[in-house]
């Protein structure tokens, strides 16, 4: 860049942007806010309470909702949660769309919410959306008030750009990028490695019957979100080299991830990108997965195998090859196409021509 910039950098206000992160998002948006600042940015990160204070933050004020007996009786009342997530949005767009309310010179909305995008064409200042997720009802339909006044996109992957393109027909890829000085390489080992939001949709269960079937030793590490589901699906299929290590710290997760022979990666649905994979590659561990979303876009035959979902036999069958492969060449992949430093670069050449 030829010049630093202010950049408010707007992020969930489900979850606090700290460690232990609460999953992808919460990572991602961490690490490109510690990313811009380092590279001399001043950044302002609009948060969720709880943040990390090191970043900038100001707290999204999310405040609790107290209605009446006679609101709360509306039978199509909207979960409390929705309503205090959408004033704290409103309020937000409200203070930057005033005349003094928007000392930046870019706005770059890494929420999943439909308000930065509904307001974007009342803000002085260009606003990026970064589309995380396949296309939504709410953010559809914001777009769609005013295309032209909806701001600019990118995607995190060209299988998510696809999905929106039929609102959105030019969004930029930039892949998701991982920090590579903290996730580096490790010796590998005998065992797999499977990491994320233990989750339905995450498929931890179908990394364990493949493992099974593979013979091959497997640890699980995350964050329990669905704790039904982790004590219906997972806590039962614990023992017998199948291990559970609990939610780490990223010191912790990068330890465990390159002391792995090969990563798991079992999605039930489309990753729109799966951060996951990136952060195995870098700590030099090949990662073996179901061919699902953007996994085939980041993953070469040098440093991954894939399998058809939902099948475990399959997947187990390519364990072997894949805990065989060469963990510089998984590691060098990483550091050329999906390192945080590739990634700020090309977010930083988006700012750079918005502001020209």
């Amino acid at each position: 860049m030829s010049r630093p910039l202010r950049i408010a950098l707007i992020a969930s206000a489900r979850f606090p942007i700290r460690e232990p992160f609460a999953g992808g998002l919460e990572a991602h948006t961490w690490a490109l806010a510690s990313a811009l600042k380092r590279r001399g940015h001043e950044v302002t990160l609009f948060a969720g309470p709880g943040s990390d204070p090191g970043l900038g933050v100001r707290e999204l004020p999310v405040q609790r909702v107290v209605l009446s007996a006679a609101a709360r009786a509306d039978v199509s009342m909207t979960a409390p949660s929705a309503l205090a997530e959408h004033h704290a949005y409103l309020r937000l767009m409200l203070d930057l769309a005033r005349e003094d309310g928007c000392p930046y010179d870019v706005v770059h909305n890494n929420s999943l919410h439909y308000l930065p995008v509904a307001m974007a064409a009342a803000v002085r200042a260009p606003l990026v959306t970064t589309l995380h997720t396949p296309p939504t009802p709410w953010l559809e339909s914001a777009i769609q008030l005013g295309p032209d006044g909806a701001g600019h996109f990118t995607a995190v992957s060209a299988h998510t750009a696809h999905a929106w393109r039929p609102v959105v027909p030019e969004a930029r890829v930039v892949l998701n990028g991982v920090d590579t000085s903290h996730w580096r390489p490790g010796p590998g080992g005998d065992g797999l490695v499977w990491f994320g939001r233990l989750v339905p949709e995450k498929g931890p269960h179908l990394a364990v019957e493949a493992a099974r079937k593979a013979g091959v030793p497997l640890r699980l590490a995350g964050p329990l979100p669905d704790r039904a589901y982790f004590d219906h699906r997972i806590a039962p299929l614990l023992g017998d080299g199948v291990e559970y290590v609990g939610h780490l710290t990223r010191d912790e997760l990068a330890d465990l991830v390159g002391r792995a022979a090969a990563a798991l990666v079992t999605p039930c649905w489309d990753e729109p990108y799966g951060l996951v994979v990136a952060e195995a590659l870098a700590c030099g561990t090949p990662v073996c997965g179901f061919d699902r979303g953007a996994l085939g876009e980041i993953l070469t035959d040098a440093c991954g195998r894939l399998a058809p979902y939902p099948d475990t036999d399959a997947l187990a069958a390519l364990v072997p090859a894949t805990m065989a492969l060469d963990r510089a060449a998984c590691r060098e992949h990483a550091v050329r196409t999906c390192s945080l430093d590739t990634m700020t670069d090309r977010y930083e050449r988006l700012y750079e021509e918005l502001t020209a």
